[in-house]
């Protein structure tokens, strides 16, 4: 049987929309900076459709917005809710120009297994459970980073970032002795120290996703 050079089939992808609220690329390249450096991992390398309602009525240069997210090695590779002269320029860069489809909830991924740290993770380490739960018999410095597909136990003192559900299961939850991180995040949604320190800071508790915002329940010492 001979195989056929190209095949075309039907399939499905995921992918990220990134809202573009404001003409001002200044202001938009300001907060994509602080948005990158809190999670870099849920932006960088990740394909991205930029939705430009907020833009139809205004006269954006999509060439300058296009190179500063590239420049941030963001993957730019259509527009939605753009204006005629919006889809043009979009066009005329290679971007597809795409309906605006439902939002879809990503998909929730049952852990397999269990990776288990038997020591401190130190500032610079980056400790990753592919397809797991991650539990750390120790602290997680400032500086560190443990990232989980599943949910997060720390018997310790969270101080770095904690990432659970970080392809998209939106059941996992993170468990610290002492919650004290610089960024806790859950299927995408996040909190930096700031909105941390405002709902419970070094106690011990559980972050979790209620719908699409993360609470926090204390536990008991």
């Amino acid at each position: 049987m001979i195989k056929q050079n190209l095949e075309l089939k039907a399939t499905s992808f995921t992918l990220s929309v990134l809202y573009i609220n404001n003409s001002n690329l200044d202001s938009v390249a300001n907060e994509l900076d602080k948005k990158l450096a809190q999670a870099p991992q849920f932006f960088i390398g990740a394909p991205l459709v930029l939705n430009l309602s907020a833009l139809n009525e205004c006269n954006v240069d999509l060439v300058a917005l296009k190179s500063l997210l590239v420049e941030r090695q963001l993957i730019i590779v259509g527009v939605t809710e753009a204006s005629a002269n919006l889809a043009t320029q979009a066009k005329e860069l290679g971007l597809a120009v795409m309906k605006s489809g439902k939002q879809a909830k990503a998909p929730t991924i049952v852990p397999r297994t269990t990776k288990i740290v038997k020591q401190n993770v130190r500032s610079g380490q980056q400790i990753y459970a592919k397809e797991s739960d991650l539990i750390v018999f120790g602290a997680v410095g400032n500086g560190a980073e443990v990232i989980a597909d599943g949910s997060i136990h720390v018997y310790g003192a969270l101080r770095g970032k904690a990432m659970a559900g970080a392809a998209g299961d939106n059941n996992s939850v993170i468990i610290a002795s002492s919650l004290e991180a610089e960024l806790v995040s859950i299927a995408g949604q996040y909190w930096t120290a700031d909105s941390l320190q405002q709902h419970c800071h070094a106690q011990r508790g559980c972050v979790r996703l209620e719908g699409e915002t993360l609470t926090v329940e204390l536990l008991p010492q």
